[in-house]
């Protein structure tokens, strides 16, 4: 593995006891990825995003036998009860663009993280003020925040601090972690098996101008493009800003990079589904193969799902 953790993010050790107990199930040796949770911000909950979801961020990859997790938003909570539902110890890695709310949230929900048979390899990019993916981690879960350490958790978790342009290769898998927001520090990832690819860049920065280079070679013959599209909108634009709203350029990366099919994601949590529904169709008339996350939706890189 390209990365290795420091020493100070040593994993947690499970008990001898444990040592006899059977190895994680791998999943499947397919491509797919599934939307656990699809909203920015804030969980919305209600009556009017049943359709889409209410959950805060959270994708799940199973790729080459490896399962992936892209961001620990409230959906990864609805993700480890699945995961526990199925009764085999778990086994992932679960790599963060940054730690804003909507993104970690669910962490100290995420059930397999108590179990003692749970793997878990973590990643994160380190802090503008240089604290680690394991340091802002374990201060979320500290009181007044939460009434558990992190220390509680059972899980054996190995952290991985990352940096842009560092690929972390997980057997035949590539990940490779690219810079997206200079604002937030947020990483974007690209995930290669064979020749299929798989785009997950979802805080880019609203305000540009002019399409990136970066997010273009980022997203360059992408089979999926994951495009945070739909959160921000006139209401959440600096007033003064003249940067392309941000579903208009992910039409023009997907376009202008030749992206198979385009999935606009970190949904307003005031979109109510009629709403989203209406985006949705707008969409369409620009880019045909594009959609809106929901939350179970699952698509598949090797059947053809795009």
């Amino acid at each position: 593995m390209a990365n290795i953790a420091s020493p100070s993010d040593a994993p947690f050790t499970t008990p001898a006891g444990d040592a006899a107990q059977p190895g994680p199930a791998a999943p499947s040796p397919a491509f797919t990825l599934t939307f656990w949770g699809v909203r920015g911000n804030i969980p919305s909950p209600g009556a009017d995003t049943v359709r889409y979801g209410g959950n805060t961020a959270c994708v799940e990859v199973q790729v080459g036998g490896q399962r992936l997790i892209f961001d620990g938003g409230t959906g990864l909570w609805v993700l480890g009860r699945h995961l526990m539902a199925q009764g085999q110890p778990v086994s992932a890695h679960l790599f963060f663009t940054h730690t804003h709310w909507d993104r970690i949230q669910g962490f100290p929900f995420f059930s397999p993280a108590f179990a003692p048979a749970t793997r878990l390899d973590i990643y994160g990019a380190q802090a503008l003020n240089g604290a680690s993916i394991k340091q802002r981690l374990m201060e979320q879960m500290l009181r007044p925040n939460f009434f558990k350490p992190l220390q509680t958790m059972a899980a054996a978790m190995t952290f991985h601090n990352i940096a842009a342009g560092e690929p972390i290769a997980l057997a035949d898998v590539l990940v490779e972690p690219w810079s997206l927001n200079r604002h937030t520090s947020a990483l974007g990832y690209r995930v290669s098996w064979g020749d299929r690819v798989l785009v997950y860049a979802t805080d880019t920065d609203p305000t540009q101008t002019s399409v990136d280079p970066n997010l273009l070679m980022l997203a360059s013959g992408a089979d999926v493009l994951i495009f945070d599209g739909t959160y921000a909108d006139a209401a959440y634009s600096e007033p003064n800003g003249s940067g392309l709203a941000p579903w208009h350029l992910g039409i023009e990366v997907a376009q202008a990079s030749q992206v198979k099919h385009l999935v606009l994601f970190h949904h307003n949590p005031c979109h109510s589904d009629d709403q989203l529904d209406q985006l949705e169709l707008q969409v369409q008339d620009d880019f045909a193969h594009a959609s809106l996350a929901r939350e179970g939706m699952t698509l598949d890189l090797i059947s053809g799902c795009c």
